[in-house]
């Protein structure tokens, strides 16, 4: 089992924490986090891409010229898909992308991105992530100063830091999310990985079953 150093907010060193292998120290799949990924991926898809078919376009209703005797191909109205402007066959219409992983899929491709980050050293436990002011200033200070990070950083809390949530949304290299709520392209997209102790408990604890 991993056992990583636990910090404080001054970024001194005041525990260890032993981490479930099933979670931590689990094979790395990509397959499973390319899955991952493609699925977050498809539900950012606005699909509002619209055509008009020969329905929808305006015009018609009257023949353009008579069936025989012109020496033209014969034609029933200017709506046609092999005219100019006519209607489109086959084109686009509104639909939704998104699509469901099931639970084991999408529960592997988080195991094997948390192993991934515990691999590489990029993951980082804190005591406590508490904020005494929801200022964009003091998360900097604690994340560059304190904790010595200089790259994207993704923080995971209990789900009771307002003051984190708040200071955090201000600054493009940081995300601050629940523990029950991160996913795989957030952990990948993200260098550095900052993990609250009892949101290291939680997500052991569910991804463990």
């Amino acid at each position: 089992m991993p056992e990583m150093d636990i910090k404080d907010v001054s970024g001194k060193k005041v525990g260890t924490m032993t981490l479930p292998d099933e979670v931590f120290a689990a094979p790395v799949k990509k397959h499973l986090m390319h899955d991952a990924v493609k699925c977050y991926m498809a539900g950012w898809r606005a699909g509002t891409h619209d055509t008009k078919n020969r329905v929808e376009i305006s015009g018609g209703g009257k023949k353009p010229w008579k069936q025989k005797h012109t020496g033209r191909a014969r034609v029933g109205d200017n709506r046609s898909p092999l005219w100019r402007k006519g209607g489109t066959v086959h084109g686009p219409t509104p639909r939704d992308y998104s699509y469901d992983l099931p639970k084991e899929i999408r529960r592997g491709a988080l195991r094997s991105a948390l192993s991934q980050k515990v691999k590489d050293e990029r993951l980082i436990l804190v005591d406590d992530l508490q904020l005494k002011e929801a200022k964009t200033r003091e998360l900097r200070d604690l994340l560059a100063d304190k904790l010595k990070i200089d790259a994207k950083v993704l923080i995971v809390h209990d789900g009771e830091n307002g003051n984190l949530v708040l200071a955090a949304r201000n600054n493009p290299r940081v995300k601050a999310v629940r523990a029950l709520a991160m996913n795989v392209y957030d952990i990948l997209n993200h260098e550095y990985l900052v993990l609250s102790k009892a949101a290291a408990e939680k997500v052991g604890e569910v991804l463990a079953r």
